[in-house]
């Protein structure tokens, strides 16, 4: 069933971001990636709304958030996202991450480490060393989408991320309307800046520098933090294939992972009660053993 969320907005740098904002209680930070918005989370969060206060943003350029003129590269996202958890005044809080929501969500998480209570992730993002340790489907892809004599034809004119890479990455048959919803925010070719940027700047063979330092350090803090953390993977998986999923189940510190089943990319498609279900019962654990505020 399909759960739609109400929106507020708030002012950063002069441009609305949208974000949903239900429940009370200890702060869960829910953050997406490409080419998506807060509409992802659409039917996990009434699961966790019960226990938590859920924060749900569009990230900037996405969803019903303004698209003011930037670049749209990875430390823009960031600026606006930092700027956006200090506007809401968040403290300890929890993020949930799925895809870029990762990298922005684990780069402010280890900036911020005395703020963070706890970190979920799904199909999230880490330094590639070379092309040949990814996914060969999702290589080729991103080769395509990183091809400077194509790839904005193909992403910006064609709009293949939405028309093509969604469905492919979820299991299911995903109704019109909530294709749709991915669709409306980007029914401009002028309007797609912001998904043909983050493809551009993957942490892939050291590339784009800055993006890649920035995942090197977030990873290794990853892989050495006490934070509480909740891991889901899905078979075959796409940024995290199923042998990857095996390496983070026995590296990753104080985590407990669950296994999805059958999923590609956009697992919150496939698996949102599932997801949701988890993620209010890791709370409520969270909440009896840190005494999470």
């Amino acid at each position: 069933m399909m759960h739609q969320r109400p929106m507020k907005k708030l002012e950063v740098f002069g441009s609305q971001m949208a974000y949903v904002d239900e429940g009370s209680g200890p702060a869960v930070l829910f953050l997406h990636g490409n080419p998506m918005s807060s509409y992802l989370w659409r039917n996990v969060i009434p699961h966790v709304a019960p226990h938590a206060r859920c924060i749900a943003p569009d990230l900037i350029g996405f969803g019903d958030s303004d698209k003011p003129d930037l670049a749209y590269r990875v430390p823009d996202q960031a600026r606006y996202l930092d700027q956006f958890i200090e506007i809401l005044g968040l403290g300890d809080v929890v993020l949930v991450l799925h895809d870029w929501g990762s990298a922005l969500g684990l780069d402010w998480a280890r900036r911020h480490p005395r703020r963070i209570r706890g970190l979920a992730l799904m199909e999230f993002i880490c330094p590639q060393p070379t092309w040949l340790d990814m996914n060969p489907v999702v290589a080729q892809h991103f080769q395509e989408f990183r091809d400077p004599a194509g790839s904005r034809k193909l992403l910006i004119d064609e709009n293949a991320f939405i028309e093509r890479i969604v469905p492919e990455n979820i299991v299911r048959q995903l109704p019109p309307e909530d294709l749709d919803a991915y669709r409306r925010p980007f029914l401009d070719p002028a309007s797609r800046e912001p998904i043909w940027r983050f493809p551009n700047d993957l942490p892939i063979a050291g590339e784009p520098v800055d993006v890649y330092t920035m995942a090197v350090a977030y990873h290794d803090w990853l892989l050495e933090t006490e934070v509480p953390k909740l891991f889901f993977w899905a078979d075959p998986g796409a940024l995290i294939p199923v042998e990857r999923a095996a390496y983070y189940q026995t590296r990753l510190k104080a985590c407990h992972s669950v296994a999805l089943g059958e999923g590609i990319h956009y697992v919150q498609e496939d698996h949102p009660d599932l997801i949701g279900r988890e993620i209010a019962g890791w709370l409520t654990n969270l909440h009896s053993s840190a005494e999470l505020r």
